[in-house]
């Protein structure tokens, strides 16, 4: 499995959840479910990357944590708590590992090690949430896009990410011109090259030195709770 919390099941726990498992490949932008909605099934991502954003009634959108192949989106709708809290949105197409919710709560509630390993994972990503509001209060456009980037980038596993000008100052909750003067920057300075919406990733060290301290910051929170992941 490429999937780091799959990977770290025990024998008997992965045993009890595998017949719930489907391998899926989703596209770019399809949404997993919406917020204020009931969800339907925990998703597992390996290729895919996955933003868990949130809607103002202005219609601007913010996203509050980003999850791929470190982790699982969805997992407390298995226990119990199933109304989200936000939208669910591929980032980046990819495959991801769906299991029906009941699927999930069968095997887990037996398993002490299983129901732990879930519950952590919900804190890493609240803490992810926690870091991002901070950030959003605190630090520069520039600095928040590298940390975006660089987050993207680790879980995609590669150095081309596709997004547009638009859906990055969606994410990040800025305008559409200050994502343009901060990529333009960042182009001139040799960090990324950029070009109809495909963003190359030139000097990623360079980059984490531009970057605020969230990005290392939401890294430890994963390690600490959770382990490094895979390469």
């Amino acid at each position: 499995m490429k999937n780091l919390l799959l990977s770290q099941l025990s024998q008997d726990d992965f045993k009890r959840v595998e017949p719930f498992l489907k391998l899926t490949p989703f596209k770019q932008h399809s949404v997993l479910f919406e917020a204020e909605q009931e969800i339907k099934h925990v998703y597992f991502p390996e290729g895919a990357v996955v933003s868990l954003v949130v809607t103002l009634e202005s219609g601007e959108t913010i996203e509050a944590a980003m999850v791929g192949a470190d982790g699982v989106i969805g997992a407390s709708a298995a226990l119990d708590g199933r109304i989200s809290l936000s939208r669910g949105i591929v980032q980046l197409s990819g495959d991801i590992v769906v299991c029906s919710i009941e699927g999930l709560k069968s095997a887990a509630l037996p398993s002490p090690k299983l129901l732990s390993l879930l519950i952590r994972h919900e804190q890493t990503v609240y803490a992810q949430a926690q870091q991002s509001a901070a950030c959003f209060a605190t630090h520069h456009v520039q600095a928040r896009l590298c940390r975006w980037l660089l987050r993207a980038r680790d879980l995609s596993g590669s150095d081309t990410l596709l997004f547009t000008q638009e859906y990055l100052a969606d994410m990040l909750g800025v305008r559409r011109t200050s994502v343009t003067v901060v990529a333009h920057t960042l182009q001139s300075a040799g960090l990324i090259k950029y070009a109809r919406g495909r963003i190359q990733i030139l000097d990623a060290e360079a980059l984490q030195d531009c970057a605020c301290e969230c990005y290392g910051t939401v890294k430890r929170h994963y390690d600490r709770l959770l382990g490094p992941a895979k390469s």
